[in-house]
């Protein structure tokens, strides 16, 4: 897919700003609205906001001017890959905060990102999560929120931090130095909504890079699920790529997603199936169904405790079958990406650099500087709209 770089975002001197905040959106939607307002509320740093309008058929680019950011447009979609890179270059500043356009991100996480970034001059990158307070209704749409936000709440933390293979754009920051040098985000491989930033993760460790998952940093998911976009986003988006990304890299990944428990919980499962499977010749087969659900939920006991506490208990134990369906559509990611890794092993090619992304001002992409380059804290809104689902960049 072509990229379409951008110019400088500002006319002041680079490095005016200490960081540039950069939201990929195609037709945001309401959701965008509330992107844009919780931003205005942060509290503790002045930032540029770039948004990058990928091709919009409603009016989310008058939306992000009127917020007054600087809105880079692409006559056409180009993705969510190539609308983060070209928001990376037209940035002026040093760090570069990604965040998605259904994400209400906390007041003081913007400040948070910037002091880690100070603090620590070793670091290359970090992200943060999802909170635990989702605003979107019904059962799929909370279970699958606080099950991204209990992930990336898991494992030993020092300090609010631990050290992560991949990289999350949901919200996530990075030097910009290290970014274009890196060659950003790879719009050819990952032309639509997928695992760029996952990809860009393991290119960072593997050059020496380390990234940070800080707990602390958090955003409100406002994303509002069903079951069809669960099932597409897990195999097509995240499962099978995934996978196949970690077979071209080489990477034993045990982390997030990919754990000891989440592969011993996909075993589980697949037990259930086979249980299933044999039930109509032999009956006492369905043993091996119930044991499997009830391994599950063994496994991730402290999930469901914490499920738990937010939903309550009935809740959570509807919850069950969702999470069944979440490891099956894992299982079949592998099974599928096997199947596409084997078939093309004439030709399969490992994991490889990309090229230093460079600002090209004779590029074709449109930049409208409106209003103010930063956003000052200003005092919360009294009135909110409701929210309402959105068709944005996971």
């Amino acid at each position: 897919m072509e990229d379409h770089p951008a110019g400088p975002a500002c006319q002041g001197p680079r490095g005016q700003w200490p960081l540039s905040v950069v939201v990929p959106v195609r037709d945001g939607g309401d959701a965008l609205t509330h992107c844009l307002r919780a931003l205005r509320v942060s509290a503790g740093v002045r930032f540029e906001l770039i948004v990058v309008d990928d091709g919009s058929r409603d009016d989310s680019g008058r939306k992000a001017e009127d917020a007054g950011a600087v809105v880079v447009r692409h006559d056409r979609p180009l993705g969510p890959a190539a609308a983060r890179n070209n928001g990376a270059r037209a940035a002026s500043a040093p760090i570069v905060f990604f965040l998605d356009a259904d994400v209400a991100v906390h007041p003081d996480a913007a400040r948070k990102v910037l002091d880690r970034f100070r603090a620590d001059p070793e670091l290359g990158a970090l992200f943060g999560s999802y909170d635990d307070r989702p605003t979107a209704p019904g059962l799929v749409s909370r279970f699958r929120n606080l099950l991204h936000h209990d992930t990336h709440q898991r494992g030993t933390f020092q300090d609010e931090a631990r050290p992560a293979h991949t990289f999350w754009t949901g919200c996530g920051a990075i030097r910009r130095d290290l970014f274009l040098a890196m060659g950003g985000f790879d719009p050819q491989l990952y032309r639509r909504p997928a695992i760029e930033d996952i990809e860009l993760g393991y290119r960072l460790t593997r050059a020496g890079h380390r990234i940070d998952l800080v707990r602390d940093i958090q955003v409100t998911h406002l994303k509002r699920w069903t079951l069809r976009e669960v099932i597409r986003t897990d195999i097509a988006c995240r499962g099978v790529p995934w996978t196949l990304l970690m077979l071209r890299s080489g990477v034993a990944e045990t982390d997030l997603n990919v754990s000891v428990t989440q592969r011993a919980s996909v075993a589980a499962t697949a037990l259930t199936g086979l249980g299933l499977l044999v039930s109509p010749i032999e009956p006492t087969a369905l043993v091996l169904a119930a044991i499997g659900p009830l391994a599950v939920v063994v496994l991730n006991a402290r999930f469901y405790r914490f499920l738990a506490r937010r939903i309550g208990m009935i809740r959570s134990v509807l919850s069950v079958p969702l999470h069944l369906l979440y490891f099956v559509c894992c299982g079949l990611s592998v099974v599928i990406a096997l199947a596409i890794w084997l078939g093309q092993r004439r030709v399969r090619q490992p994991i490889a650099d990309r090229q230093p992304l460079r600002p090209r001002p004779d590029a074709p992409a449109e930049i409208t500087a409106a209003g103010p380059h930063t956003l000052a804290p200003q005092p919360a809104p009294r009135r909110r709209s409701s929210w309402s689902r959105t068709e944005t960049h996971p």
